[in-house]
């Protein structure tokens, strides 16, 4: 569990009910089923009319991997799985194979698969993988994007469920005793409102933010890995290989050609 993430939802959360808490000695105030309803509900509407609802549940598992389970990219790790099989490599094709299985990454196995059985050339290897990693990510960009997109919604359909409100209570107006209302009536037709902006801008606009910054990661990662199959399938040296890997990394990111070398 990523700590830091979840500290993260409490602040939000904290935030939210403390300023709800303080604001009035009536809380009951900001609960209405309608607004939420309206909100909630028709958000998810124009959510599966505007995109694949299938896509933003699979953005939301990664999310939930990512953030909530801390399944980030670990670069340092993955350098020292490509040397260690650039190593066995260089001395053996065969004996490298059986590596393929022990490696997590995905991506890693397939390319590492592909050079293995040798059917590509360099130039249509690094083509070939290229197109891939720029498909994963303008794929994961997008729906990025989508979840952006969907920040949207709640704010106007708050807006919408007071303007309801709105309109019920001018149909009162003239109505015996119909000025006692008027600020209740007012106070409900506005938490739509709160409850479109707090859900847009606590919960689907950050998600959003962080799909984006997954996606670029995504990207290093996968052109890290592409890199250094290539550099394995020279057989170059381990230093040279780290130097080179490490220049995808800031400086307290790389790792030690020293350390590499040992390794």
């Amino acid at each position: 569990m990523n700590i830091y993430s979840v500290l993260a939802f409490l602040l939000a959360g904290l935030v939210f009910f403390g300023s709800v808490f303080t604001a009035s000695d009536n809380v009951s105030a900001f609960l209405d089923w309608h607004a939420a309803l309206i909100v909630f509900g028709g958000t998810l509407s124009v959510a599966a009319i505007s995109f694949q609802l299938d896509r933003i549940t699979t953005m939301l598992r990664v999310f939930y991997y990512r953030v909530m389970r801390n399944r980030k990219s670990e670069n340092i790790g993955l350098i020292k799985d490509i040397l260690a099989f650039a190593e066995a490599y260089r001395k053996n094709p065969q004996d490298a194979a059986s590596l393929v299985d022990s490696f997590k990454d995905p991506f890693l196995k397939e390319c590492i698969t592909a050079l293995l059985e040798d059917y590509m050339d360099h130039e249509t290897f690094r083509k070939v993988m290229q197109q891939r990693i720029e498909t994963i990510f303008a794929r994961y960009s997008d729906d990025a994007k989508k979840f952006k997109a969907l920040g949207k919604y709640p704010p106007a359909m708050g807006l919408m469920g007071a303007v309801l409100g709105m309109i019920a209570l001018l149909q009162t107006l003239g109505q015996p005793g119909a000025e006692d209302n008027v600020g209740p009536a007012m106070a409900i037709a506005m938490v739509a409102t709160l409850y479109g902006i707090a859900f847009a801008n606590l919960v689907v606009l950050p998600i959003a933010e962080n799909l984006t910054e997954g996606a670029k990661e995504v990207l290093v990662k996968n052109t890290i890995i592409l890199e250094g199959v290539l550099l394995a399938g020279q057989r170059k040296n381990k230093i040279i290989m780290t130097e080179e890997l490490n220049s995808f990394l800031l400086p307290s990111e790389r790792i030690d050609w020293k350390e590499a070398v040992g390794s």
